[in-house]
């Protein structure tokens, strides 16, 4: 069951990993621009809802948890609402919580749709998968500690921003 766990369960952070080389965290993208600065405070902060909303969702093994439609969008919504309903089945759920360093890396003002590129260091040394039946006993295989994250967000026609795209680069530490 651990090996199954492993392949099905994501962590709520990225929805995929990925591989390829990425630059060291960057410093926030400056800019003097307002509409820029605007979108990247906007991106921030639907990416800050986005851990906080799945990390509930993670706890409670609710793939239907509401607060993660406020915040994400697909294909991301739907790849972590399957991680955590495929553990959940798996008999598995998190525990503890995400420690996040986002800085915006990039913004797309002229992109159709509007996008801001969001790089992250999370520190999951104490969010782990757990056994649901008991929650002292850890998943077997399951990686954590500190590693670097990327996301995109999406400005939609509707003026929300959601996540919509979200990776995991476990083999990059920082």
């Amino acid at each position: 069951m651990a090996a199954t766990l492993f392949a099905v369960a994501v962590l709520s952070a990225c929805a995929t990993e990925s591989s390829a080389t990425l630059p060291p965290l960057l410093a926030p993208a400056a800019t003097d621009e307002p509409a820029a600065a605007e979108a990247a405070a906007a991106a921030l902060a639907a990416y800050t809802g986005y851990l906080a909303a799945a990390e509930e969702a993670e706890h409670e093994a609710d793939h239907n948890h509401p607060d993660l439609k406020k915040y994400l969008g697909d294909p991301l919504l739907t790849q972590v609402r399957l991680g955590i309903r495929e553990a959940k089945e798996h008999g598995a759920m998190r525990t503890g919580s995400l420690i996040s360093a986002p800085t915006v890396t990039e913004v797309n003002l002229d992109s159709v749709p509007v996008t801001v590129v969001i790089q992250d260091c999370l520190d999951a040394t104490n969010y782990r998968m757990v056994y649901a039946d008991d929650t002292d006993k850890l998943v077997p295989g399951m990686q954590v500690g500190r590693y670097l994250a990327t996301a995109t967000a999406t400005r939609y026609d509707d003026g929300r921003w959601l996540i919509s795209n979200g990776a995991a680069h476990r083999d990059q530490p920082c």
